[in-house]
Parts: C-alpha cells; structure tokens; sequence
C-alpha cells in the first residue's frame, strides 16, 4: 500500500496558498481520477482509499496545521502499517522557482516544517518527496508570510501546469516506479 499525503492548511483562509500546493495537487488528482475525500477524525485528516494504476492508494489531506503534518501521516502509516518508503509527501518549496518540480527518494526537510515533522514523527528521513516550487520571494516579503500568500493571477497558468505535471509524475509512480517518475518530474 503507498500513502500519499499532500501538505497545506486547513481553512477557507488558507485556501490557494503558496504553501497549500499540496492540497491543490490532491485536489486536481482526485478530480481527474474520479475519487473524494471523507474526514477521518482520528488520523486527523480528509483522506481517500483508492486503486490507482492497479496500487492500493490511501490519499491523505492533513487537517491539522502545516507544522504539525505528521501527526496525520504518521498515525496513518502506523495503523495501516505503511513502510516509509512508500510514503509520498507533496509540498512547497520556497528555494525552487515557481513550476519546478522535484522528486527524491530521501533527504532532509530543506527546512519544509511539514515535512521535518513527518520526518520527525517517523523517525526516518527515508520517505518520498515531491517538492513544488512556490520562489523567488520577494527579498521585501518574510517567508511566513509569502508561503501564506496566494498566487498572483499572473502566475495561475505556470501553477496549473506545474500541479498538472505533478499529477502525471505521481500517476508515473505509481505504474512505472520511482526512477521514470524522478525523471519525468525533475525534468524541465
């Protein structure tokens, strides 16, 4: 079974934010693929249980805050006794420029707080990670507050694409494996 969880807040404020990319990734996937989400009060999350690609797929949204991430991931991965390795986490990337795309295998959090508290609460930093990039930011604008803005409009076609082929690289996991997926994704 994999687990993919896509990061964000939950809310109506936080909704098209740089830093909810994650769910609008999960979004447009379960758009395409046909599936919705139902809340899950003990995972503390919106997920889906789905076969993707001939894959059994717990789809996993978050609702706690974006620092406290792992509490859902990790309490899904235990009960449903997911190894880290097929776990796929999707979230911002402030040092990426906007439409970029990034898949590893392993790594550290590069500073994501969602993902150093999956990493954290896991206890390994061997989890699958799909970065989207949300940069440059505006040397006048915190980082706080760029990731908790929302896109300009200006900006709307590079970040549908960049969720679309995002959407590819993870149907592309799942058929074909981890190298064509890194591939796919990491190519510009």
């Amino acid at each position: 079974m994999f687990l993919i969880a896509g990061l964000g807040n939950p809310g109506q404020e936080y909704q098209k934010t740089r830093h909810n990319i994650g769910f609008m990734v999960l979004d447009n996937l379960a758009s395409t693929e046909g599936f919705s989400f139902e809340e899950n009060r003990p995972f503390k999350a919106h997920i889906a249980k789905v076969n993707l690609h001939g894959q059994s797929v717990l789809v996993l949204k978050p609702q706690t805050y974006m620092n406290l991430s792992g509490q859902a991931v990790a309490g899904a991965a235990n009960f449903y006794k997911i190894p880290p390795q097929n776990i796929l986490v999707i979230c911002d990337d402030l040092s990426l420029d906007l439409g970029t795309l990034r898949l590893r295998q392993k790594g550290s959090s590069g500073g994501q707080k969602g993902l150093e508290n999956i990493i954290t609460l896991l206890g390994t930093d061997n989890v699958l990670r799909l970065r989207l990039g949300i940069g440059p930011r505006p040397e006048f604008i915190d980082a706080r507050n760029y990731v908790l803005g929302k896109f300009p409009k200006a900006q709307e076609e590079i970040l549908n694409s960049a969720i679309d082929k995002a959407c590819k690289a993870i149907n592309k996991l799942l058929k074909e494996g981890f190298t064509p997926a890194q591939q796919f994704a990491n190519t510009k």
